[in-house]
């Protein structure tokens, strides 16, 4: 290959390196919305180990307030799940059904209602490929049907 072959093919390649880089990035953070069936859309969300940082943006479908049908998304070893609800229900919906302060958790956000949109950003060193995870809704009653499972990748 000449060197005008070569400086082609490297024009040529360069917008597709620069779209894989911005595409990388981008997969420091996942969308997640909440259905009017008590349902995430989605029931895996996969961090990647190569992120510093990832944030899960929440969205609720439909209009019911929070005080009626509020829901959040929490992070925790799969272990700790039961503990974190159990302790979350005693908090309360001032501390949006999670226990302040509480070491079991990797992120939680805030309770929010229908068509109301909240974010959490966490520390992706916060998992370890040894354990697993799972995100759920801490409301009263919801983490029985409204869960998944966080994958470190």
């Amino acid at each position: 290959m000449n060197t005008k072959n070569i400086f082609a093919a490297a024009l040529l390649t360069a917008p597709l390196l620069f779209a894989a880089q911005a595409n990388a990035a981008a997969a420091c953070d996942v969308n997640v919305e909440v259905t009017e069936a008590m349902a995430y859309t989605v029931k895996n969300i996969d961090v990647p180990k190569t992120c510093k940082t990832f944030t899960v943006n929440l969205k609720a479908q439909g209009t019911m307030a929070k005080t009626v049908m509020g829901h959040n998304i929490v992070i925790t070893k799969e272990a700790d799940k039961e503990g974190v609800v159990e302790d979350g229900g005693k908090a309360g919906a001032a501390t949006n059904y999670v226990k302040a302060k509480d070491a079991r958790v990797v992120a939680a956000s805030n309770v929010i209602g229908g068509g109301e949109s909240t974010s959490v950003k966490f520390k992706v060193k916060k998992l370890s490929a040894k354990e697993t995870y799972v995100f759920f809704c801490s409301f009263p009653g919801h983490s029985a049907i409204m869960k998944g499972v966080v994958n470190l990748v």
